[in-house]
C-alpha cells in the first residue's frame, strides 16, 4: 500500500471511518440507513460524506424528485369540476350565454368566471362574440369526456399522499394545472446515494480500526498521564482553510481619506460647508450670471423646502450686485444686467464645492490654505460616466504674492503625492483667470486624461469678498479618480455594492498607480 493511503487513513475522522465501514458492508446503503446502523445523526453522515468526496474516496450522488398533490382549491375543483367545465356543462344545453348572465346562469362566481372565460377560449370550448359566450363544435365533443388536466385532477384526488411520476399521456395536463394558481402543490424530495471509488476500495482493503480520538486535552489527563494512551488524529497542514473576507474601507472612502491626508500634510485646513446652499454662494459669489446655463433646472436641484435661504452681509450682497451689473471697482464691465436678490435667495443642493471656498474667503483673513471634500448634486442622466450625486474635492490658497506659478507648483506636488505624472493645458472657467486643466498620464493606456480644473480667482470674485490678495483654487472629481485607480469602466460600479468586486479588492487598496 502506498504511503498516500496510509497518510489518508491516519487523517480520517471517526465519522468518515464509520461511513466507509457501512459502505463496505452494504454498498447501496442510504444515508438514513448509515445513520441508524452507525449511531450517527444524518447531519454527521452528510458532513462525513462531503469530506470523503473532497478527498476522492467516494462519490455523492444527489437525486431530486417532485411530489405533486392537490391544494384545498384543487380538491374542491376535483370534487365540483373546474370553472370552465361547469360553464361548459351549462352551455351544452343552452349553447350561448350573455357574459353579464354567466355567473347567475352557471353558479360560477364572477372572479372564477373571468378566469374560466380565458380557459374556455384557450381550450377552444367556446368563443366570445359581441358579449355572447357560444359553445364550439369541439366544446360539444368535450361535454361527454374529460380533458387531460381534469384526468390529472382525478388522479391526484385518488392519490392523496402525492404523486412522483406521471404517465406520458398526463404530462401536458400537469403542465396546464401547474400554470394555474393554487391548484396543485409541488414539493421537492431530495435523496443521496454514495459510491466507493478506487481510493476508497484501497482504504478498505488495507483496513483500519475505529477508535475514539482525542481532540482536546484536559488538565486532569495531563496530570495523571492518561494523555499517553490516547489516540490523536493528525493534522493535515495542506488542508484548505476557509476564505476569510476581512473588513475594509470602501474604495471611495480609501481615496477620500488619502486625499484628506495629503492636504493636511501640505499644511491645509479643512472646511465642509452645507449640502443645502443659497444660489448666492453657489453661483453669484463666483461671478456666474443669473441667466447662466448652469443655473437652469436641468443642471441644478432647486428645493421647495426650504424655498429660500437668507442672504449674507448686505454690504457683500450690494458689492456682488454691482460687480454683476457694472463690474464695480474690479476693472470689469460686469454682465450688464439687473441683478435680483430673489434669484440669489433660491435654495439649491450645491452643484460644486467651490462655493465653500468663496464663503471661507469671506469669513477668514489671509493667509489661507483650505481644502474641502464633499458630495455635490446635479440633474444628470444615469449612465456609465454620469451620476446625479458624486464627490468633489477643492483646494484654496490665498496670500500676498501668490501667483500662477504657485498654482502649478501646488498642483504638481498634490498630484505627485497621488502618484501621477501631470501636465497642464489652458482652459476656461467663469470664475478663474488664468485657468488650466490638469492632465495625468496613464502608462497602461499610453495616454493623457483630464482629471481636474484650476485657476486664479478673478477680481470679480475676490473684491466683493473684501479680499485684496491673489487666490488660487483647484479641484477634481473623486469618482473619476476612483475609476482610474480601480480600473472601472462604469461609474455605477462604485455604488452597486457588488460584494464579489469589493471582496476581491486588496485590504490595502490605496496603492498608488
Amino acid at each position: 500500500m502506498s504511503e498516500d493511503i496510509k497518510k489518508t487513513i491516519s487523517e480520517l475522522h471517526i465519522y468518515e471511518k464509520k461511513l466507509l465501514k457501512e459502505l463496505e458492508a452494504n454498498p447501496n446503503a442510504t444515508p438514513e440507513e448509515i445513520a441508524e446502523n452507525a449511531d450517527m445523526d444524518i447531519k454527521s453522515v452528510m458532513s462525513a460524506a462531503g469530506s470523503l468526496a473532497s478527498k476522492g474516496i467516494i462519490e455523492v450522488h444527489k437525486d431530486t424528485k417532485k411530489i405533486y398533490s392537490l391544494t384545498e382549491d384543487g380538491e374542491e375543483y376535483a370534487e365540483k369540476g373546474l370553472p370552465e367545465r361547469r360553464i361548459l356543462d351549462v352551455l351544452a344545453n343552452k349553447e350561448k350565454i350573455h357574459m353579464k348572465d354567466l355567473s347567475d346562469e352557471t353558479g360560477v362566481d364572477k372572479k372564477e368566471a373571468n378566469i374560466a372565460i380565458g380557459w374556455l377560449r384557450r381550450k377552444k370550448w367556446a368563443q366570445i362574440d359581441k358579449g355572447i359566450v357560444n359553445i364550439t363544435d369541439f366544446g360539444k365533443e368535450l361535454t361527454s369526456k374529460m380533458d387531460v388536466d381534469e384526468e390529472v385532477l382525478n388522479y391526484l384526488k385518488a392519490n392523496a399522499d402525492g404523486v412522483r411520476l406521471f404517465t406520458d399521456d398526463l404530462v401536458d395536463g400537469v403542465k396546464m394545472l401547474a400554470g394555474r394558481k393554487n391548484i396543485i402543490d409541488i414539493k421537492k424530495e431530495t435523496s443521496h446515494s454514495f459510491k466507493l471509488l478506487d481510493k476508497g476500495e484501497a482504504i478498505l482493503d488495507e483496513g483500519f480500526t475505529i477508535q475514539k480520538q482525542a481532540t482536546q486535552l484536559t488538565h486532569q489527563q495531563l496530570k495523571d498521564g492518561e494523555w499517553k494512551s490516547l489516540q490523536y488524529r493528525p493534522y493535515d497542514i495542506n488542508a484548505e482553510a476557509p476564505t476569510v473576507f476581512a473588513g475594509k474601507k470602501h474604495p471611495l472612502r480609501v481615496i477620500i481619506d488619502e486625499i484628506r491626508e495629503i492636504f493636511l500634510n501640505m499644511g491645509f485646513s479643512e472646511d465642509k460647508g452645507e449640502y443645502v446652499e443659497s444660489a448666492f454662494w453657489n453661483f453669484d459669489s463666483l461671478f456666474q450670471p443669473q441667466d447662466h446655463a448652469a443655473r437652469e433646472m436641468q443642471d441644478t436641484f432647486y428645493l421647495k423646502n426650504p424655498l429660500t435661504c437668507d442672504l449674507p452681509d448686505m454690504d457683500l450682497v450690494k458689492l456682488t450686485a454691482e460687480t454683476h451689473e457694472t463690474g464695480a471697482n474690479t476693472g470689469s464691465m460686469g454682465w450688464q444686467y439687473d441683478w435680483s436678490e430673489d434669484i440669489a435667495r433660491q435654495s439649491v443642493l450645491r452643484t460644486h464645492t467651490t462655493g465653500i471656498s468663496t464663503k471661507h474667503l469671506f469669513e477668514h483673513e489671509p493667509p489661507i490654505k483650505m481644502f474641502s471634500v464633499g458630495r455635490v448634486f446635479r440633474r444628470e442622466t444615469f449612465d456609465y460616466k454620469h451620476l446625479p450625486e458624486f464627490h468633489q474635492v477643492e483646494g484654496l490658497v490665498c496670500d500676498e504674492g501668490i501667483s500662477y506659478q504657485n498654482l502649478l507648483g501646488t498642483l504638481k506636488e498634490f498630484y505627485k503625492k497621488l502618484g501621477f505624472e501631470v501636465r497642464f493645458r489652458p482652459a476656461y472657467f467663469p470664475y478663474t483667470y488664468l485657468s488650466t486643466e490638469t492632465e495625468i498620464y496613464l502608462e497602461e493606456k499610453e495616454s493623457w486624461i483630464e482629471l481636474g480644473g484650476a485657476g486664479m480667482f478673478r477680481p470679480e470674485v475676490l473684491k466683493p469678498l473684501g479680499i485684496n490678495q491673489p487666490a488660487l483654487a483647484f479641484g477634481l472629481g473623486i469618482e473619476r479618480l476612483a475609476m482610474i485607480r480601480y480600473d472601472v469602466e462604469d461609474i455605477r460600479m462604485l455604488y452597486k455594492s457588488d460584494i464579489k468586486w469589493l471582496r476581491e479588492l486588496p485590504v490595502d487598496n490605496g496603492v498608488r498607480l
